[in-house]
């Protein structure tokens, strides 16, 4: 896949949670029971006078009803580590799940939001207006699979709403026997929303004038609520910190649900938006070594009055057909598509090519000069298509050979991946300085071509798991996938192809130990392909494909169930593959794409989720990773951190129910960062940072109605930080983070 935008890449073209339990539904249900008892009692037939009354009749049963804050920080479940929903306790890997309680709390509106609460992960190219990518423990993510809803595959080219989302999992490190061909970072999977009884809107204004308005409506109806359905829609304006990066967004969403027979289930999820927002350039280097001294954090770079903003369709469907054949044997039969349709228009500042600055004291035309000069340039890529379908089938049960139970998963998937880009229009247009006024260049007279295939790739699966229980204290999960890969690339209209076949085993064995029921030890192995990087254009194979990569992986960790109220993870890791750079040679390019010695992160994840007191929630981690590369033929790049990977990152956030005063909440947490290198050499860095943030939520009800109100401070001290020192297409590009923002919702339930 070829993407041309200056130093834009996608990568590689290539269930549900169970909710907690909370305490409503036992309060209900012992309410339910006390009123079925007095109805009975009062309903009976009076005794007549001359009989007497048994004893036990003379009085109602005693009613114990007990309170206790929702454990609503933490997760039970995921199925983001196998092919079902199932208990993290005894899962071996390294999962977060962040649920729709912090979600809310935090007023998120984008993933990046999300997942700062996870430690190991960390944005990566990710800019105002344009669609965001991350690492996860070290390694870039990948867009193109690594995106999931329910459990199928998306195309990740796009924002995912989070209005329907029940919950989002994160699996950190390999997830080849989940997944087939993925990076090695891990993946990210939504859980939507299923019906329920609920009506509900939601209106927030933030200290920007950003607003947005949402509805979450929900029936279940039929014979035994046989049927469901839920209903949500969103209207958002976006005023963004960055000058003229402002957009607008409209989102809508429908689940089903048909419970067939006491066997069949029937459930169906989709959901649309469009985003259309003005994309904002990245500060570079200056002169290749320099990190930026306090550029304005809202200063739109190349800005120009002809530029249109970025629009963005997308559309993701899938469904889910479950029976049960007995007590001890399932299936599934799932399906999916996910389109998006980039128009991508921006002035986009990249390098000093054109500027006379450039070449003083040997500055390379891919960062921005010494004192700051840089290149405009009219970007024009309309009709960028990419398109995930994929079909899963599973089967699981549950048997016994002797002392030794078995759970067994079997299984079969198809996926296709297809990406349709133009030849765009990208035209040099004049040149700016960061610290000086904006200047106004006419636009290129060109236009970009037609969009064509540009990637048509393919992947069959089958994949088996058993889990072994020796015996109460002992397990072993042994399993694998298998793949066939098959992948055509072109690089322009009618022209030749390049053919990708491969045919894998991906393993994967684990070992856990529970020396008491809370406490779970686990150990595991396995091995995943990920597609091989495309050449920048700068290099002297531009745009060339390299070839598919193994990584490896061994982790050893820890889960502790405090009290059955705080969930306690830790983990340490190591992950290996190919190490994929631009080398520095004598071509004329100066530069050729290479997959050349290796790259290996190694690290120790803590992390805790759940109540410490009846008052105090929180949700925790904790990562540290050594991430290096060995034996590349360019001493340059090795013996330091690689680039946008922090050595240590923290992330707190916690809820605090204010004695006295009924329904108050207290939020606020924080998130550090160490530094991170800022490009290949590591001879710039971003320095490490602490960002601050405060909140609060009340509780109470209007009109009978339980209505919530949020208020959310981000950046609370107005930290100035650089937090995104990502890389793209070979280029290093900075990105600030915003500035102190002010979020009120009102949550009216009716």
């Amino acid at each position: 896949m070829k993407n041309n935008r200056p130093g834009r890449i996608p990568p590689r073209q290539y269930g549900r949670v169970t909710p907690p339990r909370r305490t409503a539904f036992v309060i209900a249900a012992a309410a339910l029971f006390a009123t079925h008892a007095v109805y009975a009692q009062t309903a009976a037939p009076a005794a007549p006078a001359n009989v007497a009354t048994p004893p036990d009749e003379l009085a109602l049963p005693t009613v114990t009803v007990t309170g206790a804050r929702s454990d609503s920080y933490r997760a039970r479940s995921a199925s983001v580590a196998g092919f079902d929903s199932a208990p993290l306790q005894d899962t071996p890997a390294s999962i977060n799940v962040i649920t729709r309680a912090v979600i809310e709390d935090q007023q998120a509106k984008l993933l990046s939001d999300v997942v700062r609460n996870d430690a190991s992960v960390n944005n990566d190219y990710a800019p105002v207006g344009y669609y965001q990518g991350f690492t996860i423990r070290g390694f870039p993510i990948d867009l193109a699979s690594a995106i999931k809803i329910n459990g199928l595959t998306i195309s990740g080219e796009q924002n995912v709403a989070l209005e329907n989302k029940e919950s989002v999992e994160i699996l950190k490190g390999l997830a080849g026997i989940e997944s087939g061909v993925v990076a090695p970072g891990g993946i990210i999977n939504y859980v939507t929303k299923r019906p329920e009884d609920v009506a509900s809107v939601t209106a927030d204004v933030d200290s920007r004038g950003s607003t947005s308005a949402a509805v979450d409506l929900g029936k279940r109806f039929g014979n035994d609520n046989q049927f469901g359905i839920r209903i949500n829609a969103a209207k958002e304006n976006i005023h963004s910190y960055v000058d003229g990066a402002n957009g607008r967004r409209t989102f809508g969403s429908i689940a089903a649900d048909w419970v067939i027979s006491p066997r069949a289930s029937l459930q169906f999820d989709a959901e649309f938006q469009q985003l259309i927002q003005r994309s904002a350039s990245g500060y570079q280097l200056l002169g290749g070594t320099v990190v930026p001294s306090a550029p304005s954090s809202s200063k739109l770079l190349g800005a120009q009055p002809w530029a249109k903003p970025v629009t963005t369709d997308a559309l993701n469907l899938n469904t889910r057909f479950d029976y049960s054949f007995s007590d001890n044997w399932q299936g599934y039969i799932a399906a999916s598509r996910s389109h998006t349709m980039i128009d991508d228009n921006t002035a986009f500042a990249y390098g000093c090519y054109y500027v006379a600055s450039c070449g003083a004291g040997g500055t390379s035309p891919y960062f921005f000069s010494a004192n700051g000069d840089f290149d405009v340039y009219d970007y024009r890529s309309p009709g960028e298509y990419r398109r995930n379908d994929e079909v899963q089938a599973v089967l699981t049960g549950k048997f016994a050979t002797g002392p030794i139970r078995h759970q067994l998963t079997l299984g079969m998937s198809v996926e296709r991946r297809v990406v349709d880009l133009s030849d765009a229009v990208y035209d040099y247009v004049g040149s700016e300085n960061i610290d000086g006024p904006d200047q106004t260049f006419a636009p290129s007279p060109n236009s970009p071509s037609a969009s064509f295939r540009q990637l048509d790739s393919r992947q069959y699966s089958v994949f088996g798991t058993d889990r072994i229980a020796l015996n109460e204290h002992w397990q072993i999960l042994a399993g694998g996938r298998g793949v066939l890969l098959r992948q055509r690339s072109w690089t322009e209209i009618d022209g030749p192809s390049t053919t990708t076949d491969r045919s894998i085993f991906l393993p994967q064995v684990a070992v856990v130990y529970k020396p008491v029921a809370p406490l779970s030890l686990y150990a595991s192995y396995s091995k995943a392909l990920s597609l091989g990087d495309q050449a920048p254009v700068r290099a002297s194979n531009a745009y060339a494909f390299l070839p598919p990569v193994v990584s490896n992986q061994t982790e050893v960790g820890a889960k502790y169930d405090w009290l059955d109220r705080l969930s306690l993870t830790a983990a340490v890791f190591s992950i290996s593959k190919p190490f994929e750079y631009a080398k520095p040679d004598s071509s004329d390019a100066g530069y050729t794409f290479v997959q050349q010695g290796t790259e290996r992160h190694q690290g120790i994840e803590l992390s805790a989720a759940g109540r410490v007191t009846e008052r105090l929630s929180l949700t925790a981690s904790l990562a540290a990773i050594r991430a290096r590369a060995y034996d590349s033929g360019t001493p340059a790049y090795e013996g330091h951190q690689v680039i946008n990977v922090p050595r240590l990152s923290a992330a707190l956030y916690a809820d605090y129910a204010v004695p006295g005063v009924a329904g108050l909440d207290l939020l606020g947490g924080v998130n550090y960062s160490g530094s991170k290198a800022a490009n290949e050499e590591g001879t710039a860095s971003v320095p490490a940072y602490f960002v601050f943030n405060l909140g609060a939520r009340y509780t109470t009800k209007l009109g009978g109605h339980k209505t919530v109100v949020r208020l959310a401070i981000d950046n609370l001290f107005n930290k100035y930080y650089w937090q995104d020192a990502g890389e793209q297409q070979g280029d290093a590009y900075l990105f600030l983070g915003a500035p102190r923002t002010a979020r009120l919702s009102v949550t009216y339930n009716f």
